[in-house]
């Protein structure tokens, strides 16, 4: 090896193992390697020692009193590197980050906590997790709760919310805001799913029922099963033919007989399709791998084209035939019936490709 190929060699190697600088803000985990008078150092492996002092040590003495050498903690980066080669750092910035995390966590998993109500007024309830204040507006109150005052007094509606005060909530947040620094809870919500959780236990898995269009969607339809209830209908399981436009086959109001194909997850999954004969069973006993066929050409897609052999079969013709993807277009043109070979023909599967090459070889 040449020097020139070894210098290069290690330069690449260096690189490599050269870990990415440490940006403002981040949260990074180290060791605690010693103890000073109100400042605290945190080996921050690879990249150095990192140190929480002055105001920061000040903003979470309470903690830091309980940290011994050894321990583990995470913090976050103020100055990547000051005037004394130290990383600043801050705990109670890092708690924060962190506590945000997991705020945001608990809104997208719809986490239930039982919290307590610390303040009301006229808009609605405070309630406070993990040293956030938190609000729940009245509107977001269950029906158990929710102030019933019929001429829409606001004093009248704060007696009643005061009535709260002390006592524990079962709830979900719905919003958590880092930057505004706001949190945002619901009663409601939690009521709602466990209604709607009692809903879906009467559905089961190839129950046939009615249902009512509520919107038409690229990936699918949406049914309204009953009220508070709602199915998919994917947009592979609305016809066993081609579907490219789900807003041209139905529209809000229709009403739909679905197929329940799947319950899980607080969600439903409905199929159109399945109350329709399988076309791939009937091809199935008229056709078979080998034979040649009349297909028109309905679609084409990043590997070739697609042609259709019944309403609801259609196989893939591969571009690889053609060499190029232009090459197919001007020898397929869209809704033209061609001749084609069927070189797989698995009905169970719907799986199909279809040869042109090899049917013009065979004529």
């Amino acid at each position: 090896m040449s020097e020139t190929n070894t210098v290069s060699g290690i330069m690449h190697h260096f690189v490599a193992q050269t870990p990415e600088p440490l940006q403002e803000g981040q949260i990074v985990e180290g060791t605690v390697s010693a103890i000073g008078r109100a400042r605290v150092y945190i080996d921050i492996l690879p990249h150095g020692t990192g140190i929480i002092y002055g105001r920061e040590y000040m903003n979470a003495r309470d903690i830091l009193r309980k940290v011994g050498i050894g321990d583990t903690i995470a913090s976050k980066v103020v100055t990547p590197e000051n005037e004394d080669g130290y990383i600043e750092l801050s705990l109670k910035e890092a708690r924060q980050a962190l506590i945000w995390a997991d705020a945001e966590e608990a809104v997208k998993r719809g986490t239930v906590m039982s919290l307590l109500v610390k303040e009301a007024n006229k808009g609605g309830l405070i309630i406070e997790w993990q040293g956030i204040q938190g609000f729940l507006p009245a509107s977001q109150l269950s029906a158990e709760n929710y102030p019933r005052v019929s001429d829409g007094d606001k004093d009248k509606i704060l007696t009643a919310l005061n009535d709260l005060i002390g006592k524990h909530l079962s709830v979900v947040m719905i919003t958590a805001d880092p930057k505004e620094h706001k949190l945002i809870f619901s009663e409601k919500s939690l009521q709602e799913k466990e209604e709607k959780g009692e809903k879906m236990t009467k559905y089961e898995v190839g129950s046939i029922v009615k249902g009512e269009v509520t919107g038409a969607v690229d990936f699918g339809v949406f049914v309204k099963l009953e009220p508070g209830l709602e199915g998919l209908v994917h947009i592979s399981e609305i016809d066993w033919g081609l579907v490219e436009d789900t807003k041209s086959m139905f529209k809000v109001g229709d009403a739909v007989d679905v197929k329940v194909i799947e319950v899980k997850d607080d969600k439903i999954s409905l199929s159109i399709k399945q109350l329709r004969e399988n076309p791939w069973q009937a091809a199935g006993k008229k056709y078979a791998k080998g034979a040649i066929v009349d297909a028109v050409v309905i679609k084409y897609n990043k590997h070739g084209a697609l042609a259709s052999i019944e309403e609801g079969v259609a196989g893939l013709v591969h571009v690889s035939e053609f060499e190029t993807e232009e090459k197919l277009k001007a020898a397929l043109s869209l809704g033209g019936v061609y001749k084609f070979k069927i070189t797989l023909f698995e009905p169970n599967d719907q799986k199909m490709t279809l040869s042109f090459k090899e049917a013009q070889e065979a004529a």
